[in-house]
């Protein structure tokens, strides 16, 4: 057979051998319009010349990735996991693409075709080597972008912290071999504690709801249980709320395994020092992890234990799209990662209960003697006894509880906790407890200085206020914040310093010596020695009175978190809570029952369908506007849309939170619940419903969120 110029002489093949070139000549010709053209003369990279780029735009209609050029002389950095800069919304203009602004993403994959026909924009710049965004971590943010409705980019946000030139450019440390296994210690206090701890460090993934015992070995504990997963060879990731909580664990840490086996992740490290070891553990040179809510995402390699501290603190939630909660990413991360999952806390939350009850997870709990010997003696007494001791009136207590302080005083300091901080007051009607509001503009009511009554909204006076609901004429503080109590004990116990620990200046800790600390809820410092010799819970009424349906819940558990601090009851420890006594959250005190009052709201909110045993998702925006995305969203059958109802204008005296209404507009809100197990198509329904209006650009945002907290 003779061929001319590579091709067959007509006739010197048979028809076989014919169709067998045509469809040589086609594959061929489909392989060179896939490969990308060249960027104005640039060469390409020779092989995976295709980037698949995430671009840092969190709009949800563009939640994909986007194909890129490969200029082969970024050919070596431009790897999968790595930032760059590219051109992003270009136009193709006379065969080139062209225009369009410089943002950030991230290389997820390089592959050899695109399936865009047009040509293809090349990557701009390799921003760093450094592969940041693992398959692993982008497979979890994927998975929670899913979960809560949101964007990718949106979440990798969250995971990936921002680069800092400087830390990259230093070599992490070598990683350091296994400690040896730790002692169960305290842990022997709890029924299969020490069987907890050596499954890990066998290598198992045992998963647990810990119901820690009062006292100041929590974070010890809390250490054993990494240090376990770290002797087997496994990694470790420790979540808690604040930084005071995450610098007990890092002590402990390190004081049980010694220095350059974990990294403490949190704010106060600066955003440089913070990058340099994140970076530590995402080149392996540390295996373990203790830190605040960003940490949920560190990315420790052969995880083999999940830790979360007080999953019912609001820190744990993040107020960035699209909102995830600490322990959803973490029992993700359990289970996607085969890690061991331990959820621990003073008190118990309804979804840590349900964790229990639907056999997902074990309970970890300590006998009932071992919990009447660390817990302190807990008096109750209504707020509306009368005083009968002159001291306790000025006070504004009741003799009971005047009592406890004057006796605790005699052996050590005694904490003071205020729902609320502060020094002016909110004012309710003295006889039913309603707050006092404006009648223009249903405002709180404040007292001024010359003791008339203004709104604290809109400034109109109200000279002659008479309560809605019962008439009454007669007005009470219905929260005395921090400051104004620590000044009015202070008249009482003029011997006694009067410390105050809150918002705007948290204390870590104080002196063992007799002293008054008066704190907000979350703040109350670490009494050094023994702890409290007393504690007194103000104003239980307001927190159980919060139009929440986590009032009871939350308000036990900040009062759990305060009593745990005072000595057990051996060593003569009280806390004395005004509330009244037959409610639930103050029984479950007494009786130090946490689990008991998880257990039973978690029936209580089966029986009416409310989360956590239904998934719920939020809608919120214009009134127009959530009507028209419910009315095009697709939701699983049987779901139910309750409302909408209009949200209440925000204090324009307070700065705008994330999720409030742009100012001037009124927002309404509508809830959609759906059974167990339609939570990842409510989430995937109203996901693209709002991807659609963007396309579409009809009407305004709205805002989803899935789980929303602040059901009323």
């Amino acid at each position: 057979m003779s061929r001319e110029n590579g091709r067959p002489e007509a006739g010197a093949a048979d028809a076989g051998e014919q169709l067998a070139l045509i469809r040589e000549a086609v594959r061929e010709t489909k392989a060179e319009r896939a490969k990308p053209r060249t960027w104005r003369g640039a060469e390409l990279a020779a092989e995976l010349p295709v980037a698949r780029v995430l671009v840092d735009k969190g709009l949800v209609h563009l939640d994909r990735y986007f194909d890129y050029a490969v200029p082969a002389a970024m050919d070596h950095e431009a790897q999968p996991g790595v930032r760059v800069r590219v051109r992003f919304g270009a136009g193709e203009k006379g065969g080139r693409r062209e225009g369009g602004k410089l943002v950030s993403g991230f290389i997820v994959e390089r592959v050899a075709e695109s399936d865009y026909r047009g040509v293809l924009a090349p990557v701009a710049q390799v921003l760093s080597s450094e592969r940041v965004l693992t398959p692993e971590l982008l497979a979890l943010c994927r998975s929670v972008a899913d979960r809560y409705a949101g964007t990718l980019a949106d979440v990798v946000q969250l995971a990936v912290p921002p680069r800092r030139a400087r830390a990259e450019a230093k070599p992490s440390p070598a990683p350091l071999p296994p400690n040896p296994p730790p002692e169960p210690g305290s842990w022997e206090r709890y029924g299969a504690g020490a069987g907890f701890l050596a499954a890990l460090t066998r290598g198992d993934a045992p998963r647990a709801v810990w119901t820690a015992l009062p006292g100041p070995t929590w974070p010890q504990e809390l250490a054993r249980a990494a240090a376990a997963a770290l002797a087997g060879g496994r990694g470790a990731l420790v979540v808690v709320p604040d930084g005071r909580a995450a610098a007990r664990v890092d002590a402990a840490l390190g004081e049980l395994i010694g220095e350059g086996r974990h990294v403490l992740l949190t704010a106060d490290a600066g955003p440089e020092e913070r990058y340099r070891r994140w970076l530590a553990v995402s080149r392996g040179a540390v295996h373990a992890v203790v830190g605040t809510r960003a940490a949920m995402f560190a990315p420790v390699a052969d995880l083999g234990l999940v830790a979360l501290w007080d999953d019912g603190d609001a820190s744990h939630s993040d107020p960035h799209a699209p909102q995830p909660h600490a322990r959803e990413v973490l029992i993700q991360r359990s289970v996607h990662e085969r890690a061991g999952f331990l959820l621990g806390g003073l008190s118990c939350t309804v979804e840590a209960a349900q964790l229990v009850e639907t056999g997902w997870a074990r309970p970890l709990t300590a006998e009932r003697e071992q919990v009447r010997a660390a817990a302190p003696l807990v008096r109750t007494v209504g707020d509306g006894d009368e005083a009968r001791d002159a001291a306790a009136r000025a006070a504004r207590l009741p003799s009971m509880a005047w009592q406890v302080v004057r006796d605790g005083l005699q052996r050590g300091p005694v904490l003071i906790q205020v729902p609320r901080r502060g020094y002016a007051p909110r004012l309710a009607c003295e006889r039913c407890r309603t707050p006092a509001r404006c009648r223009s503009c249903a405002g709180p009511l404040e007292a001024q200085d010359a003791g008339e009554l203004c709104c604290a909204w809109c400034g109109r006076p109200e000279p002659d206020w008479h309560c809605s609901e019962c008439g009454g004429a007669r007005l009470r503080a219905q929260i005395v914040g921090a400051r104004r109590t620590a000044e009015e004990l202070g008249r009482v116990f003029p011997a006694v310093p009067v410390r105050t620990s809150g918002r705007d200046h948290v204390l870590a800790t104080v002196p063992g010596a007799p002293a008054l600390v008066v704190s907000t809820p979350g703040a109350e410092p670490v009494a050094e020695g023994d702890g409290y010799a007393a504690a007194l819970l103000l104003d239980g009424w307001a927190l159980l009175g919060r139009p929440d349906l986590r009032a009871g819940e939350e308000a036990l558990r900040r009062w759990l978190g305060a009593a745990a601090l005072v000595r057990g009851q051996a060593a003569g420890g009280t806390v004395a809570v005004i509330a009244e006594p037959t409610l639930r959250p103050v029984q479950a005190l007494v009786r130090w029952d946490p689990v008991g009052h998880a257990v039973r709201e978690l029936a209580e909110r089966a029986e009416l369908g409310f989360p956590p045993v239904s998934r719920m998702a939020a809608v919120a925006g214009r009134a127009d506007d959530v009507a028209e995305l419910l009315r095009s969203a697709e939701l699983p059958a049987g779901a139910e849309v309750l409302g909408p109802v209009p949200l209440p204008v925000p204090d324009p005296a307070r700065p705008r939170r994330p999720g409030d209404p742009p100012p001037g507009e009124q927002w309404e809100r509508a809830l959609v619940r759906v059974r167990p197990g339609q939570g990842a198509a409510l989430a995937a329904a109203l996901k693209a419903a709002r991807a659609a209006r963007l396309v579409k650009r009809e009407g305004e945002a709205v805002r989803v969120r899935i789980d929303p907290p602040d059901l009323g």
